[in-house]
């Protein structure tokens, strides 16, 4: 089972590396007040997950530069688990005013993010 996983997953990425969206291009200034907004989030994820993929390529298509972690490494598995109260990927972190808001499901990451970012 973790060898087909393991091909799937190569497949997978390497789909996404042949047909990778257009990044959107935006003015100098318009982009940097994106980027001051997105500084406060963060993107949990497994690099050969399906719909991390699919949360990747929006975010390339919005032009957005959002950090994203590997839930698998340990610090961020941990965190992932202990602040976010479950290990499932993909997950937007939000953290304003010092509270952090975690949001789950690849559907509703695209759909929050392009809801403010549109």
């Amino acid at each position: 089972m973790f060898v087909i996983r393991w091909v799937l997953g190569r497949i997978i990425l390497f789909l996404n590396f042949i047909f990778a969206p257009k990044k959107l291009k935006r003015p100098i200034a318009e982009q940097q007040k994106i980027d001051d907004v997105t500084k406060n989030m963060t993107i949990y994820e497994y690099k050969a997950c399906p719909f991390c993929v699919k949360v990747r390529r929006s975010l390339r298509r919005q032009g957005l530069n959002i950090v994203t972690l590997d839930a698998k490494q340990e610090p961020h598995k941990n965190t992932l688990l202990t602040e976010g109260g479950k290990l499932q990927v993909p997950c937007l972190k939000i953290e304003d005013e010092g509270k952090a808001t975690w949001m789950y499901e690849s559907s509703e990451i695209i759909g929050f993010l392009d809801k403010k970012f549109a």
